[in-house]
């Protein structure tokens, strides 16, 4: 099943079922966090709790999807309500390509080839990431985006700061998350998703990576309830001025992977604060390339473009480069 989440200026929020060319409204529960947590306390399948919600009412699902309604269609999961309580993250190195490229953005210019950690963090997982299942399989690379706040949605441009190098599109894979009422996580989707990352201020030491990721991200538009995270073929491109200028064939999913899904899952719910009763986590599954290694830098207004066979439509969002001044931040001192 694939589910929308909608905001009208007057109606609010909604959620629809995805069917062929139109988005079939529910009519019980106003976001996916709501539903999910309806299933859970429920112990009813999500899809078989939305099909009961149903309200009869339909929109044109190309018309939303292209911005010519007065729907808007919103990031495919969230906290609705406290932003504050999704935790958005994700995981890297965990793609051939992705650490081939991450490797060659560490190697010091003109110095001997040696083997960097990105290097050996990615050989670690293939050595060790796919363990027997219901065992601890190697850590994998783990990295904090921010709050749901940073969350944006199909058609939403993503904002390069004052105080960034640059912003690129980073194709990837979303996963889902809420917790229950016992600590317990659930699995509620997939997503396509573009990461967004500051490359630049990542090549300079990869010690500046967790700063390079608190960027704005996308997911959507579709969240795909039930869907396997075997294999995934894709694509990525860069619009400029109605032109692609940039395109790559992408894969993604456990078999183009160093880490089964599992072990990634462990790894991140392992940690008790990340299992607090109500909260949701959106977690990046990382990223197979990006144009940013073809020495490709994004302008203002470019197309960012994301697809995912079996993960619904395209995920398109705008670049927004804010070009004013970096400012100083002053912190106030209490007395």
């Amino acid at each position: 099943m694939n589910l929308v989440q909608l905001r009208h200026k007057k109606q609010g929020r909604r959620v629809a079922v995805v069917d062929d060319k139109k988005l079939r409204l529910l009519s019980d529960y106003p976001s996916i966090y709501a539903l999910a947590w309806a299933a859970i306390s429920s112990a009813i399948k999500l899809g078989v709790l939305a099909n009961k919600s149903l309200s009869g009412e339909e929109l044109d699902y190309d018309s939303v999807y292209g911005g010519e309604s007065d729907w808007q269609v919103l990031p495919a999961f969230d906290h609705p309500e406290e932003p504050a309580r999704c935790l958005v993250s994700g995981t890297g190195l965990t793609h051939k390509a992705s650490a081939t490229r991450r490797a060659a953005m560490h190697e010091k210019e003109g110095g001997p080839k040696v083997i960097t950690d990105s290097m050996r963090v990615f050989q670690w997982g293939l050595e060790g990431g796919r363990s027997v299942p219901g065992t601890i399989g190697v850590q994998p690379e783990w990295f904090y985006k921010g709050s749901g706040t940073i969350l944006r949605g199909h058609g939403d441009p993503l904002e390069v700061p004052p105080y960034a190098n640059d912003g690129g599109e980073e194709p990837e894979v979303a996963g889902a998350y809420l917790i229950d009422p016992s600590g317990n996580p659930w699995r509620v989707g997939l997503a396509i998703g573009n990461e967004f990352s500051d490359h630049k201020m990542e090549a300079k030491n990869y010690l500046y990576l967790a700063p390079a990721k608190l960027r704005t991200c996308s997911i959507g538009p579709e969240l795909v309830v039930g869907a396997s995270f075997d294999n995934f073929p894709g694509s990525v491109r860069i619009e400029r001025g109605g032109q692609i200028m940039w395109a790559a064939e992408i894969a993604s999913g456990e078999a183009n992977m160093s880490h089964s899904l599992a072990n990634l899952e462990y790894h991140h719910f392992k940690y008790l604060a990340h299992r607090r009763p109500g909260d949701v986590h959106v977690h990046f599954l990382g990223a197979d390339a990006f144009s940013f290694g073809d020495q490709v830098e994004l302008r203002d207004g470019d197309i960012m473009v994301v697809e995912w066979q079996g993960l619904g439509r395209a995920l398109r969002n705008p670049i927004r480069i804010d070009q004013s001044p970096e400012y100083y931040m002053r912190v106030h001192e209490m007395s």
